[in-house]
C-alpha cells in the first residue's frame, strides 16, 4: 500500500511540552494548514486560543485529559472532558487509570463507560490512552477489550511521557483485539515516514507526532 500521498491525513500534529506557548499553538495550526493534517493536539488550557486560530478550517482539534498519568479522580477526568468540548474540543485523548486496572478494580472500565458517555452526548469522539510501555501483552488484550466494551471509539497506545512509545507489535496485537467499529491511535516516538507508513500498515488509523512535517516533508 503507497501512503506517501495521503500520510497528512493520518496526522495528528501534537504539541504537548509542558513550557509550550500561545506562539507554539499559532505555529501548530499554522503547519496543520499548511500540511493538510487530519488534526491538531494541543493541551486543555490552549484549546480555545488553538479553536479560534483554526477558524473554519477543516482541521480536528484534538485534547487530553487525566493527562499524562490517568490517575485523577473519574470527576475531574468528566470535568476536563466537559470544559474541554464546550472550549471547542472535537476529540478527547484520555488517559486509563493504570492504577485501578492493575489492582483489578471494576471502576476502570466503570469509569471510561462514563466519559464515553459524556463525549458522545456532545456528538465527539473519545480514544483511550492504555500507556503500552507498563502492560504486558496480555494486559494489552485486557485493556483494549475494556475499552471497547466501555464505548471508546478509539484506543491509543501511549502519551509519549512513558518509558517507550509506540511499537509495531503492539499496535498488531491491538488491531487483532479491538472491533472495526473501533480505531487505534499510534504516538510515542513516532519521528520518521518509515515509521508511520509501518504502523498504519500494522494496523494504526491514526499518528499521533510532533513530527509531522518531517514525516510528510
Amino acid at each position: 500500500m503507497d501512503l506517501t500521498q495521503t500520510l497528512s491525513r493520518y496526522i495528528e500534529h501534537t504539541n504537548l511540552s509542558p513550557t509550550i506557548t500561545g506562539t507554539d499553538i499559532d505555529r501548530l495550526v499554522a503547519e496543520a494548514k499548511q500540511y493538510s493534517f487530519f488534526g491538531i493536539c494541543v493541551p486543555p488550557f490552549w484549546v480555545q486560543r488553538a479553536k479560534r486560530e483554526i477558524g473554519e478550517s477543516k482541521i480536528t482539534l484534538v485534547t487530553v485529559a487525566g493527562f499524562p498519568l490517568g490517575y485523577s479522580q473519574t470527576e475531574t477526568k468528566l470535568e476536563e472532558i466537559k470544559r474541554a468540548i464546550e472550549h471547542g474540543a472535537d476529540e478527547v485523548d484520555m488517559v486509563l487509570n493504570l492504577s485501578s486496572f492493575k489492582s483489578g478494580i471494576p471502576w476502570t472500565k466503570i469509569e471510561i463507560a462514563k466519559c464515553s458517555k459524556l463525549v458522545h452526548d456532545y456528538q465527539k469522539i473519545l480514544k483511550v490512552i492504555i500507556e503500552t510501555a507498563y502492560l504486558s501483552n496480555e494486559e494489552i488484550i485486557e485493556a483494549c477489550k475494556l475499552c471497547a466494551d466501555a464505548g471508546a471509539d478509539f484506543v491509543k497506545t501511549s502519551t509519549g511521557f512513558a518509558t517507550e512509545g509506540s511499537k509495531v507489535e503492539h499496535v498488531k496485537l491491538m488491531k487483532n483485539y479491538v472491533p472495526p467499529s473501533v480505531g487505534i491511535k499510534a504516538s510515542g516516538g513516532i519521528k520518521t515516514k518509515a515509521q508511520a507508513i509501518e504502523m498504519i500498515e500494522a494496523g494504526a488509523s491514526r499518528i499521533g507526532t510532533s513530527s509531522g512535517i518531517i514525516i510528510c516533508g
